[in-house]
């Protein structure tokens, strides 16, 4: 089987995306997904998307870790399926999506997207790290020196531990410089630093909220690896989130064919 495939990254965060309105690609081929997602032996990628047809909206995405493994939601890779979206005429200037966390908007800008995500109502916080859910679990912990911290080191420590090893967790490491956050991941079902992780930002720039070192009173400017992101909010009186707005570019990389 020959299957088209076109390459896009988030800040960094890279994806392989197929159109799959057809339904060509078997989305129970975990084994498939890890092969075109390994780095010498396949395309290569952080992960994997599927745009399909769904009624009632402009498209469904599905997504699946470089591990094989369908997983929870991707804001880096929800802005650009979007943008990916946009190439086909699907949409134009805005979309309306499904995911596995359920719906999303996103407004379009040249390949500038700001991807809504669901509202936050429940936030862990603990002495030295905070836990909640933006689309994906995320463990958050504040660190000096964050240049040099052995994100991976101390990432998987903290995601095989013996309260995340089951179903696992993505692990943030975040300092505040000047005015921005830095923000550091160790992704689950990667295992790995990523450049950039679209639901992990947004549930630091949350934490910072609360811990009073956002950029400001409802948005926070934040800095990956790979870089430049912003996450808007509107903070409730409860530690609750509405209105979250992950805000970002999307870049095609290439196009490509490939046999499997």
């Amino acid at each position: 089987m020959t299957l088209d495939f076109f390459k896009y990254h988030g800040t960094g965060n890279d994806f392989i995306i197929i159109d799959n309105r057809n339904l060509k690609f078997d989305r129970a081929d975990t084994a498939l997904v890890a092969k075109l997602c390994n780095r010498r032996f396949g395309i290569g990628a952080d992960g994997l998307m599927l745009l399909q047809s769904q009624i009632g909206f402009d498209f469904e995405m599905v997504y699946y870790n470089s591990d094989g493994n369908e997983s929870t939601m991707c804001g880096n890779g929800g802005r650009c399926i979007v943008e990916f979206a946009r190439t086909l005429n699907l949409v134009k200037d805005t979309a309306h999506f499904i995911a596995i966390d359920g719906e999303h908007e996103a407004f379009i800008k040249n390949d500038f997207i700001s991807l809504k995500m669901n509202d936050v109502n429940e936030v862990e916080l603990n002495s030295d790290h905070s836990f909640l859910n933006t689309g994906s679990p995320h463990y958050v912990a504040f660190v000096e020196d964050i240049d040099s911290y052995n994100v991976f080191e101390q990432g998987k420590k903290i995601r095989y531990n013996d309260r995340f090893k089951t179903e696992g967790t993505n692990v943030n490491f975040v300092q505040k410089k000047q005015n921005t956050l830095f923000v550091r991941t160790y992704e689950r079902g990667v295992e790995d630093e990523t450049y950039s992780c679209g639901t992990g930002v947004t549930a630091a720039a949350l934490i910072a909220s609360i811990k009073n070192v956002a950029t400001a009173n409802d948005y926070c400017d934040i800095k990956t690896l790979g870089g430049n992101l912003k996450v808007r909010f509107t903070k409730q009186t409860n530690n609750s989130f509405k209105y979250i707005w992950l805000e970002g570019p999307a870049a095609f990389v290439f196009k490509g064919e490939i046999v499997v």
